[in-house]
């Protein structure tokens, strides 16, 4: 007769059998394992649902109920919708065989509708464009050089903030007689592990060069240590507060209005690649999965070729 586990119950042993899959698989890795169990735990906290209650209790409605209280709250439904989809591993397809070894009565996990989608990426009209360009070249030759190289980084290669923030000298690599920018983004490395490699432009690399030797502030080069290799070091120091001051500019100067203003230079780069080069490059620059890129970024409405015949192409 199969029995009914408790949430605790079936976090305990989502762990054991996560590592056997682990051996056998090498996935789910530690790190997306421990993602499941506190998303889960989390989420009942959230909802006051004890982890000795049955699992049955976590049904659509009871569900939806957390999000509706999370609304009302000071929680971004957001993070909720993180958490129910931490949770959602504990339910996931390769489980089954084991909860069947153990004869476990497992219901369907049903999740509340679907979240609304972001918008579509609306493209900044010519006059923003160049705005942001002068903004862009007005940046060599500051006080604090760190300025240019994070712009430089979003613009050029679409980094997210946070990666920004981890990015060390060794991620730049040399490949086949040429640079390139190596690294995998936070927000793919405990899902699909997508690795991102761009090559760097000889100009830019040069400047990066000549910024590490000369630019990086000495207040900021103290913080290393005396015997880290330049590998090692990271390649903007304290980037949060370079992002705060450059968000705040990029506000002042009424180029971009929203509370992120760097994050938009993101945007301008994959959109920019994707209209020039289509949306495999721009999945590459990016990190992100292509069908996220067309999602967003994509515009059939926008005719690029003229006077064409298609019988001219059979």
């Amino acid at each position: 007769m199969k029995t009914t586990p408790t949430i605790r119950m079936l976090m305990e042993a989502y762990q054991k059998f996560a590592a056997i899959e682990r051996m056998r698989m090498e996935r789910p890795c530690e790190k997306t394992v421990a993602s499941a169990v506190g998303g889960t735990r989390r989420l009942c906290e959230i909802g006051g649902i004890s982890l000795d209650e049955p699992v049955s209790v976590l049904t659509r409605a009871r569900l939806e109920r957390i999000l509706d209280a999370a609304r009302c709250s000071s929680l971004k439904p957001i993070s909720v919708w993180s958490y129910l989809y931490s949770m959602r591993k504990l339910f996931a397809k390769w489980t089954r065989r084991y909860y069947d070894q153990r004869r476990w009565n497992m219901p369907q996990l049903e999740m509340p509708s679907c979240r609304r989608q972001s918008p579509r990426y609306v493209r900044p009209d010519s006059a923003v464009i160049a705005r942001v360009k002068e903004w862009y070249a007005g940046l060599e030759g500051r006080r604090d050089a760190r300025e240019w190289v994070l712009a430089t980084l979003m613009l050029e290669f679409a980094m997210r903030n946070g990666d920004v923030e981890r990015l060390r000298w060794a991620d730049f690599r040399v490949k086949d007689g040429r640079t390139v920018l190596c690294y995998t983004p936070h927000k793919t490395r405990l899902s699909s592990g997508r690795i991102v490699a761009w090559p760097v432009h000889g100009d830019i690399w040069t400047r990066l060069c000549a910024y590490h030797d000369h630019g990086i502030p000495h207040d900021k080069r103290r913080g290393w240590a005396k015997n880290e290799t330049r590998d090692s070091q990271l390649v903007v120091p304290c980037a949060r507060d370079v992002y705060v001051r450059l968000n705040r500019e990029l506000r002042a100067l009424r180029i971009f209005t929203g509370p992120k203003g760097c994050y938009e230079l993101r945007k301008i780069c994959i959109d920019h690649i994707y209209q020039k080069f289509g949306a495999e490059m721009a999945s590459s620059i990016s990190g992100d999965d292509i069908r996220t890129v067309m999602r967003y970024y994509a515009d059939p409405s926008a005719v690029s070729v003229e006077g064409v015949r298609v019988v001219d192409l059979l």
